[in-house]
């Protein structure tokens, strides 16, 4: 990608802001960073879901990931 098709996208991004609010905004492109969804389309399709104004979903907890497992070798095995 070019620099000037970077810098209209982000221009076209923050005009969003005239349509939704900044408060929106600033959520669908918090939305976007979570899940790795980095472009002008996807931040206006979380705005027109009204997904921003959902709770973003909770981080797993690595306590949830079992450890001892038959096919787990552990740290021991790899040095």
């Amino acid at each position: 990608m070019h620099p000037q098709q970077g810098f209209r996208s982000c221009l076209g991004i923050l005009r969003l802001s005239k349509s939704y609010g900044d408060a929106r905004l600033e959520s669908a492109c918090q939305r976007a960073l979570n899940i790795g969804a980095h472009t002008y389309k996807s931040i206006e399709s979380i705005l027109k879901n009204a997904l921003d104004q959902k709770p973003l979903p909770e981080p797993s907890d690595p306590a949830l990931i079992p450890t001892t497992h038959e096919y787990v070798r552990g740290q021991d095995y790899f040095e």
